[in-house]
């Protein structure tokens, strides 16, 4: 750890000094490829089983892939009999293709070809290795034997295939571990591949260009794809795509900048899934689309589901912090977060929904991806007040006055850090109707009765239990609220005098109640708030005062 340049070498990158990707941006989706059912299903410790194949490839129809690489047929058994499956029982949508995965050796080739028999449309999925360390370590070949591996392998998949003219069919070559492999070598071998294909315009080759394994920054991934790009012999014959993996966590930026240094197709799974750190988040990459006002052209707004089944059909999970997926992603935990998001998300209950998504800390509705605002915000002994006002209001209709969140967000975070947990909603309310609400110790309001004596005055009659003992106490006031302060005055209660008075509705129809909040003030300046909640608005502020009088007793 201390000389790592005595062992590891710094990645070689192309040179191209005068790189464009850098000014672009991404305008449109680009053509999405599925690997779930190979790449990402051979990284499964417990592969799926055809059933389970089965239900991630409907799945995956639903989600919108038009691509899909169903698996390698030639390996096994299994696979083949999955590929027969598919298209024996015609469970391939008619605009969909399968894609299967096949090395550049004869046999290996024939069978592959065999089991796409019949298929509507279907891409064949040539790979050879290209890079130094493959060649020669693992094969022992020569660069010339490398390449004439591959354009052996790409005829007779033409011949193959062009004897089955009732299909549609694609060739698609992966120079494999293209990141690694000298750029002239990597664009000669495609180069001769494309022609033994005999692309054109008309006649596309797909040319997928695997970051195998990252190696180097995002920037030089795109440098090396708009060489490429920009060095073909003819760029209109090719689909170049996109293949990334995430061994230095830069998965998703490496395909960003790829694309806008001019691939036209990516290939990736849900979530990540593959060998090692994982391939491209095809998911994240789509919302990150979304996110800039770009359709993805993939239906992901039931997110949570699709989660769900792949948790399910893989046996991986999902990270709590996992983009946009994870359970956490939504939620915010630290005070000035809460209070940001519950005033943004204010204005936007204001604005309606035609209006721009503007909410601090939020990339993206999460309603738009079948999320909930419930999760949004969460408390914790870190939480402020904006964060629990937020939790009342949204879950349980208590629209609390910003005057009264700080007193209520201090002592539900003192008993959040007591218990060294984060609190449920249910707990918070708890805690808050415990400690502010209809409160009757040392004394509790037994009954109110009042009538209008003209020019706005208020004559009360009110019974207050106190002391074990039920006192009578009668008083006038400028309104309900101000005579029973003046009725509590000769009893002990003297001095208060009230600050603030709000009140709402909490929910409609005949059953509904209301909640009110009362800040009253003592002689020595102290201040306190509590709320009254009673189907009667009247007696829903009269409890408050009530409640509010308790907590500074």
């Amino acid at each position: 750890m201390r000389q790592p340049g005595d062992k590891y070498r710094p990645f070689k990158a192309v040179r191209l000094t005068d790189r464009t990707w850098p000014d672009r941006a991404i305008a449109r989706a680009p053509r999405w490829c599925s690997v779930d059912l190979r790449d990402g299903n051979q990284a499964l410790a417990v592969p799926m089983s055809v059933p389970e194949k089965l239900e991630m490839f409907k799945e995956l129809c639903r989600i919108g892939f038009k691509e899909i690489e169903i698996g390698f047929p030639s390996a096994s058994d299994t696979e083949f009999a999955f590929t027969r499956q598919l298209i024996e029982q015609d469970l391939v949508p008619a605009d969909v293709a399968v894609q299967v995965l096949v090395q550049a050796r004869e046999h290996l080739i024939r069978r592959t070809v065999e089991s796409l028999k019949g298929a509507r449309r279907a891409i064949v999925h040539l790979y050879t290795p290209t890079n130094p360390a493959q060649r020669e370590i693992v094969f022992g070949l020569s660069k010339a034997e490398v390449l004439e591996m591959a354009v052996r392998g790409a005829r007779l998949v033409r011949e193959l295939t062009d004897a089955q003219p009732e299909t549609a069919w694609q060739m698609e070559f992966s120079p494999e571990t293209f990141v690694l492999t000298e750029a002239d070598y990597a664009l000669e071998v495609c180069e001769a591949v494309a022609k033994a294909w005999g692309a054109s315009a008309k006649r596309k080759i797909i040319l997928n260009l695997p970051l195998t394994v990252e190696a180097g920054t995002p920037n030089t991934h795109a440098d090396q794809i708009e060489w490429f790009c920009r060095n073909l012999s003819d760029r209109d014959m090719a689909v170049v795509s996109l293949h990334t993996h995430n061994d230095r966590g830069t998965g998703v930026a490496a395909t960003e900048l790829g694309l806008m240094a001019g691939a036209d197709r990516v290939e990736g799974t849900l979530f990540g899934n593959g060998e090692r750190t994982g391939n491209l988040d095809v998911v994240t990459v789509a919302l990150n689309m979304f996110s800039q006002g770009v359709d993805p052209k993939l239906d992901l707004d039931g997110l949570p589901a699709v989660r769900a089944l792949y948790e399910r059909l893989t046996r991986m999970t999902v990270h709590e912090r996992h983009p946009y997926a994870g359970d956490l992603v939504f939620t915010a935990f630290s005070g000035s977060h809460q209070d940001a998001i519950k005033k943004g998300m204010d204005r936007r209950a204001k604005q309606g929904d035609g209006a721009a998504w503007d909410v601090p800390y939020l990339t993206i509705d999460p309603k738009d991806i079948g999320r909930s605002y419930e999760a949004i915000i969460r408390i914790n002994s870190q939480s402020g007040k904006g964060g629990v006002a937020y939790v009342l209001d949204r879950e349980f209709g208590y629209d609390l006055p910003k005057l009264m969140h700080p007193e209520v967000g201090q002592l539900i975070g003192q008993h959040a850090d007591k218990l060294g947990k984060e609190l449920s909603p249910a707990e918070i309310m708890e805690h808050f109707r415990k400690h502010f609400v209809n409160l009757v110790s040392p004394m509790e309001l037994v009954e109110f009765d009042s009538d209008p004596m003209g020019k706005d005055l208020v004559a009360c009659r009110v019974q207050v239990r106190t002391g074990g003992k039920v006192l009578t106490l009668r008083g006038e006031g400028n309104g309900p609220i101000n005579a029973l302060v003046h009725a509590l005055e000769p009893h002990g209660w003297a001095g208060y005098s009230v600050k603030d008075y709000r009140s709402h509705a909490l929910s409609s129809g005949s059953e509904s109640s209301a909640a009110a909040y009362v800040c009253v003030q003592d002689k020595r300046g102290r201040a306190a708030w509590g709320c009254g909640v009673d189907a009667n608005i009247e007696l829903a502020g009269l409890k408050a005062l009530v409640s509010a009088a308790n907590r500074l007793a």
